[in-house]
């Protein structure tokens, strides 16, 4: 990869993995930091890295770094965010998007990564296979895993509102 074509891979492509990351960390200036270190990973390996291969690079990278950030936080956090009895008076039920958010925050984080993967970055199971370091059935499995825990997840907010 030359540096015409790291350049070209920055603009294409910055958006999409930042708001990958954004998705998993809910917090902007780590989700920056994270992409940042991924771009500044793939600038000082950009000779040996195939053009055609620099978006799936740079997705495992951000992906590795979103990992090691997360594991140095040992962030674990378990906590109900939707009360257990509502009053119209007191709070609205919470919206459709805001369930969404809620339920992919109760996935584990491999489940989490392919989900957003393939349904908001529109990634095949091969390539999220590559980036996450998955066989393509194991990626399936996972996602049919991860929809189940939402349908699941979600079906129990709808009883309680």
């Amino acid at each position: 990869m030359n540096i015409s074509d790291y350049n070209q891979c920055v603009d294409k492509h910055a958006d999409g993995v930042y708001r990958f990351i954004l998705k998993h960390l809910r917090v902007e200036d780590r989700a920056r930091d994270v992409v940042q270190d991924a771009f500044l990973k793939m600038w000082e390996k950009h000779k040996d890295i195939d053009s055609q291969k620099s978006k799936s690079y740079l997705y495992t990278t951000a992906y590795h770094c979103m990992i090691d950030v997360l594991r140095r936080e040992k962030r674990v956090e378990y906590r109900d965010e939707i009360p257990r009895n509502f009053s119209s008076q007191e709070m609205a039920p919470p919206d459709f998007q805001h369930l969404l958010s809620l339920a992919l925050d109760k996935l584990p984080e491999i489940q989490k990564t392919v989900v957003l993967l393939r349904d908001l970055e529109g990634y095949n199971y091969d390539e999220i296979g590559e980036i996450c370091g998955l066989n393509p059935s194991q990626v399936k499995v996972y996602i049919y895993r991860a929809r189940l825990s939402m349908k699941s997840f979600i079906g129990k907010v709808e009883v309680m509102i």
